[in-house]
């Protein structure tokens, strides 16, 4: 097990999963303390890095294309303070963060993890029921309907109707994006078969944003609707896989052989050049005995 506890916060790995947990100091945004615990199962991995800086450093996790909703919801436009997959790292402890950096990348290279993109999501998102205040609005989510309800400061033309209740089914996508210098941000949720293009603070299914300290828990909300819509990269229902006419002949096993003894060879040099030790090498090699 690897293991480094900051300010920013504690992430452990046990060679299966990583538990993010956020901490509590003044630089760690309102999104990751909401968000809190995190478990990130190895699958859902394409990297990890480390970047030295001269007073202090910062850990990244790059996850797969499509493996969490928040990341999707959001588009990468979470800032480092609420970005949870980016930790803080103190000079004295840039030894700790480097060997797990080196934990993590061993294991992905052990596992042979594909750094490709997933159609299905790898992390729940977060826990509904879910409500958030932000804006001109409050965005409340069970897990089947979304509630958007207007406060003084909403527009007359869009609070007029009054609140607007949406149908999971019945959203076609959602989107994120935060307030940026003079133009607000927005959490917008598309309906199927009505779609607007509407200013936010008009949008009658939209949260008008305006750089307050709260809406980046409009994400949450967000990553918690697009977690029980239909992956974006999941095959369609109506796709039908092509008629296989003849079985498709099984490599023979002098090519399984051959493959093998490149694979052995691989770890040969990878135990050579220290990205293996010698434990890892040992029960990689054992692995691809038993295949043979």
């Amino acid at each position: 097990m690897a293991e480094i506890i900051q300010r920013d916060g504690t992430w452990t790995f046990d060679g299966d999963a990583l538990r993010l947990v956020p901490g509590r100091d003044k630089n760690v945004g309102l999104l990751r303390k909401t968000l809190g615990e995190l478990a990130v199962p190895l699958g859902a991995l394409a990297g990890v890095s480390f970047e030295q800086g001269k007073k202090s450093g910062r850990l990244r996790l790059r996850l797969r294309d499509g493996a969490d909703p928040l990341l999707h919801a959001t588009g990468g436009r979470l800032t480092d303070s609420h970005d949870p997959y980016q930790m803080t790292v103190d000079s004295d402890r840039y030894g700790v963060a480097e060997y797990f950096v080196d934990e993590i990348r061993n294991a992905l290279l052990l596992d042979e993890v594909p750094a490709t993109a997933v159609d299905r999501y790898l992390l729940p998102g977060p826990a509904v029921p879910l409500s958030v205040s932000a804006g001109d609005g409050t965005a409340s989510f069970d897990g089947e309907t979304i509630r958007l309800e207007w406060n003084w400061k909403t527009e007359e033309a869009k609070s007029a109707a009054g609140a607007r209740t949406l149908a999971l089914a019945d959203i076609q996508s959602v989107e994120w994006h935060p307030a940026v210098g003079l133009e607000n941000g927005f959490l917008r949720f598309t309906v199927r078969g009505a779609p607007t293009k509407a200013p936010p603070k008009y949008d009658p299914n939209s949260i008008d944003l305006w750089g307050f300290k709260k809406d980046p828990l409009m994400a949450l909300v967000a990553a918690a609707v697009q977690a029980r819509l239909p992956h974006p990269s999941a095959p369609s229902p109506t796709d039908t896989p092509p008629k296989q006419l003849t079985p498709t002949p099984a490599p023979p096993p002098e090519a399984d052989h051959d493959a093998l003894l490149r694979r052995l060879r691989e770890l040969g040099d990878l135990h050579k050049s220290g990205v293996l030790t010698d434990e890892e090498f040992t029960l990689a090699k054992q692995a691809v005995l038993r295949g043979m």
